[in-house]
């Protein structure tokens, strides 16, 4: 797992308005390497952000990613995983409910790619929230689509809009689709809640067949809490009996709303 990047320049762009005061953490532990081909854009997007540093400050010896975390004005952030093999410091198997002691540490989680390696996705992401502080939020970074045998899942932003804004009542900040080649044929695209509309998101010539992140940011709040279930969001604006349900058809499609590309 590592931090590319694509996925750098949302992390300073986060860091441009979120400082968490507590505990941080990321799952694995993620390594910071320079990718050679974009050196002339970890400067642009520095400076772009109003930050006076190269891309060299942020790295460290062991090519881990500390260091650019710190810097970034993340904390000392630590680092959980299912065995210690690369030195993290919280063992924790993402299947299982987490232990009591871990439950509302986390100021920031960030998931660089994990998530999709856990065969128990719905266990995983109840012990994210359950992990996660009121005022805390996560950031997720996972496969969209072009990641065929990466791991075991790649996502829709279906998910993020279902499970964490209409089931966990949690505030959805961002949620968007990111091409891991900047400045290709597509960019960035910015997915809003299906359940507005009562129809599903439509994704065909919006994401491009290379490798896509699906990359969102959501905050747990006070009135936050885990559900007993959850349903997507096309279904439950029919059965919930909304006033256009009956004039759309089931395999009715909205657009998503490409942004500006990086």
């Amino acid at each position: 797992m590592g931090i590319d990047y694509v996925l750098f320049d949302r992390l300073v762009e986060l860091s441009t308005r979120f400082r968490p005061e507590g505990r941080t953490v990321m799952l694995g532990r993620q390594n910071f390497p320079i990718q050679t081909k974009h050196r002339h854009l970890y400067e642009k997007t520095l400076a772009d952000h109003g930050i006076d540093a190269r891309r060299f400050d942020f790295t460290q010896e062991d090519g881990f990613a500390e260091t650019l975390m710190e810097k970034l004005g993340f904390g000392a952030m630590e680092t959980m995983d299912f065995s210690d093999y690369e030195g993290a410091g919280i063992l924790h198997d993402l299947n299982q409910k987490p232990e009591k002691n871990l439950e509302n540490q986390f100021d920031l989680i960030f998931d660089g790619g994990t998530v999709e390696h856990v065969f128990n996705v719905p266990n995983a992401l109840e012990g994210l929230f359950r992990m996660l502080k009121p005022g805390g939020r996560l950031i997720s970074a996972n496969g969209l689509n072009g990641w065929y045998g990466h791991g075991m899942y790649q996502f829709n932003p279906e998910l993020v809009w279902t499970f964490w804004k209409r089931a966990c009542n949690c505030n959805v900040l961002d949620c968007r689709a990111i091409p891991v080649e900047p400045g290709g044929a597509f960019g960035h695209v910015e997915f809003g809640d299906p359940a507005e509309t009562g129809v599903r998101l439509r994704l065909k010539n919006q994401i491009g067949p290379g490798r896509t992140y699906l990359y969102y940011e959501i905050e747990k709040t006070a009135q936050s809490h885990l559900p007993d279930f959850a349903l997507q969001s096309d279904y439950e604006t029919r059965w919930n009996g909304a006033a256009n349900a009956g004039k759309t058809r089931l395999d009715s499609e909205t657009q998503a709303t490409p942004i500006a590309r990086s």
